[in-house]
């Protein structure tokens, strides 16, 4: 027999109706838009054929502007820097002790809500990271609109891997705010997988190395029959191309013998030389960053005696009015620099160069000359740390770097020649670029978006994303029962049964924590919540049901049912902020570091728990029925019990464990007894033909 589909008026399922939804890579340093069209993934461009819209957001007392435009007003040294937010994806689901602990030196005026907030104080008035990455999804959509010709059915946003559950609920209230519908959250990697996956069609394990402007991540994945499966995740929620940026910052602070700490303009005046020092450095081996006199004017092709004949003179001041010939960038875009071109503004100059063509004037007071060996140098560090996260993410995943089938390299701090070479060495492998860094994360996002939206079925690809960090509740003894392990795929859920620790028990609180430590007071505590109204039972014959439940965003629910009566609580956890940097990075290292200390502490906990169930099990037994016997015995009995208390408070589990086979050995005899008692009890009065 045939089923009907059946559908509201305006509602149409038809299979030739073709639902518009956008794939949305909301990145910290730039965001892109892509979608699928005829049965290809394009990149959204808009009206001036840009595909990258900077993630920066101006707010003026009578204006609001997004992207490229807001990046002019931050490169204009006569408008206030605290009114141009750029990398919001750093402040998003953080408190203003995070930004303050990890940032420094931010040209902003801040400060907090009442519950930790951060909240950028404005020419348009105040504004939360919610709110400025809304208006920089607003922009993307009426960008996916115009172009698409049509309203969006939905979008899918990428996140880091690393996200928590209040980084990803932020992510989404912001889609909410700029009135978009969140087909699903998708990690990065996970995205880049997707596109790779396609086009490719192989099968095996992948890594996916992920270097943006401000975050690093790490995935292992496999592929085979059309599963995209994450089999761990790692990285770095502080550290990227920004960072590259400010230790060439630093550096070109300690040519020119400059403070540490410098004024707002200067310091953004030095990053944006920073950026193009870096960006050309992908292309020449060597920069000339020179110093311009105080109150020195900008310089131009016309002017400047020291570039090279054919250099292109670049303002970061200004993307117009420069002659032909010239190359017009931002402090953003400056890959469009040819080999010889400088980056110029009122402040500082960069020159590139073949080293050969190096004027020895430039050794002089005034000139750095930043060479990419030198830029080797000063990144190796940070290149050595995401190294290390992918050992840990290979460990994590039980592989190894020699079982790795390809790299997929995304995020458009990997252009840098280090980061490749590095990464190439590490895997023994030559890393796929093919698809342009900078647009596969948007790419993939597209065309999950297209399934999603109804436009392929399901069964096209079936793709399943991990939680990065362990999932339980606490017990006795501040011990913490893992429910869902890290790197469990998601969706998912998992139930455990928990049970009462005293007789008439009617309430139970239930404590839901993350983190891969035995003890609760070294994992992070998500959300705590009281199940009531549970029927008076002896110890231990109760049973709940505890049930925790991962959506596909990675955002966590937990149920607890009293199975004999059905009452049941339950919590969505929605933290306030999320983790600090590296917080969750750090979790994993000490989880590994302390491991055997750890499962010390949690074996004496057990023994110091299950000391503490049989002094009180035996306490009530002897109230009700210690008549059963004689004082010798009583004193025996009582000795033993005695005993357990002093190695129970001790720090010797073996000795615990030993005084507990103690306790038993002593009230054998008694429990004998009261099992007499208790079935002459329960024959007394009856007949023989009755039993």
């Amino acid at each position: 027999m045939a089923l009907l589909q059946i559908a509201e008026p305006g509602q149409s399922t038809a299979p030739h109706q073709h639902r518009l939804a956008a794939g949305i890579d909301l990145g910290t340093t730039n965001s892109l838009v892509a979608s699928v069209r005829s049965g290809s993934p394009v990149i959204l461009r808009d009206e001036q054929d840009r595909a990258i819209l900077p993630s920066v957001v101006y707010y003026g007392a009578d204006e609001v502007l997004t992207g490229h435009e807001a990046l002019a007003k931050h490169a204009d040294k006569t408008i206030a820097t605290e009114n141009t937010i750029v990398s919001v994806k750093r402040f998003i689901g953080r408190t203003i002790a995070d930004v303050q602990k990890n940032f420094s030196n931010l040209p902003y005026r801040m400060s907090e809500t009442d519950n930790g907030v951060p909240v950028f104080h404005t020419a348009a008035g105040d504004r939360n990271a919610v709110e400025v990455s809304a208006d920089i999804l607003r922009t993307l959509a009426a960008r996916a609109e115009a172009s698409l010709g049509g309203e969006l059915t939905g979008v899918v946003i990428t996140v880091p891997a690393y996200f928590d559950d209040a980084q990803r609920q932020s992510t989404k209230d912001a889609a909410q705010l700029a009135g978009l519908k969140v087909l699903r959250l998708l990690n990065e990697p996970t995205a880049a997988a997707v596109a790779y996956g396609l086009d490719s069609g192989q099968e095996g394990l992948i890594a996916v190395y992920d270097l943006g402007g401000g975050t690093f991540d790490i995935s292992i994945l496999r592929l085979q029959g059309g599963v995209f499966e994450v089999l761990a995740t790692g990285g770095d929620s502080a550290l990227g191309g920004d960072d590259f940026d400010q230790l060439i910052v630093n550096w070109l602070k300690q040519e020119w013998q400059l403070p540490d700490s410098v004024d707002a303009r200067t310091e953004r005046d030095l990053v944006n030389a920073a950026k193009a020092a870096k960006e050309q450095l992908t292309d020449v081996n060597c920069v000339v960053a020179r110093r311009s006199t105080p109150g020195g004017a900008a310089v131009n092709a016309e002017s400047n005696s020291d570039i090279e004949p054919g250099g292109a003179a670049v303002n970061l001041e200004s993307n117009s009015d420069i002659e032909p010939g010239g190359a017009a960038v931002n402090a953003e875009f400056t890959s469009d620099i040819e080999p010889g071109g400088a980056a110029v503004n009122a402040e500082f100059t960069i020159e590139a160069h073949d080293e050969s063509t190096l004027d020895p004037r430039r050794e002089t007071p005034g000139y750095a000359v930043l060479t990419r060996e030198k830029l080797n140098e000063l990144i190796e560090p940070l290149v050595r740390r995401t190294l290390s996260a992918c050992r840990r993410a290979l460990k994590d995943a039980d592989v190894s770097a020699d079982e790795i089938i390809d790299v997929v390299m995304v995020g458009g701090s990997t252009r840098v020649p280090r980061v490749r070479e590095a990464v190439g060495e590490f895997f023994a492998r030559q890393p796929l670029t093919s698809i342009d860094p900078d647009q596969v994360v948007a790419i993939g996002a597209a065309i999950q978006a297209d399934i999603l939206a109804g436009n392929k079925p399901d069964s096209d690809m079936l793709l399943l994303d991990v939680i990065p960090l362990s999932l339980g509740l606490e017990t006795m003894g501040g011990l913490v029962e893992k429910v869902i392990s890290r790197n469990t795929t998601i969706p998912v859920a998992k139930a455990q049964e928990f049970t009462t620790f005293k007789d008439g028990q009617t309430a139970m609180m239930i404590h839901v924590v993350q983190g891969e430590r035995e003890l609760v007071d070294d994992c992070r505590s998500l959300a705590r919540f009281v199940l009531t109204d549970i029927p008076p039972m002896a110890a231990g014959a109760a049973h709940i049901r505890v049930t925790f439940q991962v959506d596909a965003d990675g955002l966590l629910s937990v149920t607890a049912m009293e199975k004999s009566s059905g009452v049941t609580a339950s919590v969505q956890v929605k933290p306030s902020y999320g983790l600090g940097d590296d917080d969750i990075t750090k979790m994993i290292q000490s989880s590994m570091t302390n491991a055997k200390e750890d499962m010390a502490a949690r074996m004496l906990r057990e023994q110091q728990v299950e000391a503490d169930r049989v002094l009180e099990a035996l306490s009530s037994a002897l109230a009700v029925d210690g008549e059963l016997l004689n004082d010798d015995e009583r004193s025996v009995l009582d000795d033993a019990m005695d005993a357990l208390r002093i190695a129970r408070n001790g720090t010797d589990a073996d000795a615990i464990e030993k005084a507990i086979e103690a306790v038993d050995k002593a009230s054998d005899e008694f429990a004998a007894r009261r099992m007499d008692a208790s079935i002459s009890k329960a024959l007394s009065g009856k007949k023989a033909e009755e039993l």
